[in-house]
């Protein structure tokens, strides 16, 4: 439970959310047993968000961007919208990747997306984030790996809770990167999950690299179904 807090990506996905819903997330990361490693917002809560994890007291925490969203294939849009999320402090940029333009055979179009919204990710962390209901087929899945690993991408995020042999694909996609590359998994919703996707990744990365750094797993509920779990567990000993 505390590998599953420490790699957790608070998501908060909703057009409908607040400056209210950003301190909300705060307080929630705000818990006895450590923190998450970032919370995911639109653009325009980035301020908003790190104003209220500095009020909580825990700054550590990673601001992430979620950037074209509403699925684009303007290359020029994407990069304004990480370049203003990046001038406000965000961490991370979260980027969805072009699938639409990708899979209608305009790799060219979505390459340049994807490598402009890299330009501006030098010093910081670019997640893509990888569609399962838009990315039906195996081969699709691997080939948008490929090119997101190919322009850049810190991790593969794989959007949607994925089957195992899905997640797999993902992995062997990073395992021939030739460099480090992140996997991170949305869709977690309960412990049970997250231990598999830990076990997963224990696989590639080895039990002992699965850290924040390499491995994030996102779910809007899995945080509240931890805090049980943790309250269960020995304290850590010095």
């Amino acid at each position: 439970a505390r590998i599953a807090l420490a790699c957790l990506d608070l998501d908060a996905c909703s057009e409908d959310d607040t400056p209210a819903t950003a301190a909300t997330l705060a307080r929630r990361a705000h818990t006895a047993y450590g923190t998450p490693a970032a919370i995911v917002v639109h653009p325009e809560l980035l301020l908003a968000t790190r104003m209220s994890l500095m009020r909580e007291g825990i700054a550590q925490v990673r601001t992430a961007a979620l950037v074209n969203l509403p699925e684009g294939e303007d290359a020029a849009r994407a990069e304004s919208e990480a370049r203003r999320a990046l001038a406000v402090g965000a961490d991370e940029i979260e980027l969805c990747f072009p699938h639409r333009a990708f899979l209608l055979g305009r790799d060219a179009q979505a390459r340049e997306l994807l490598a402009a919204v890299k330009s501006r990710c030098v010093t910081r962390t670019l997640k893509v984030m990888l569609r399962g209901d838009a990315l039906a087929d195996d081969t699709a899945l691997r080939a948008a790996a490929d090119a997101a690993i190919a322009a850049g991408a810190d991790y593969l995020h794989a959007a949607g809770l994925p089957t195992s042999a899905r997640l797999r694909l993902l992995i062997d996609a990073i395992a021939a990167a030739g460099r480090p590359v992140g996997l991170k998994v949305s869709g977690v919703q309960t412990p049970a999950q997250a231990a598999a996707v830990i076990a997963l990744a224990s696989g590639h990365y080895g039990r002992e690299r699965v850290v924040p750094a390499r491995l994030r797993i996102g779910g809007d509920r899995l945080l509240d179904a931890l805090l049980p779990l943790l309250a269960a567990e020995p304290p850590d000993e010095d």
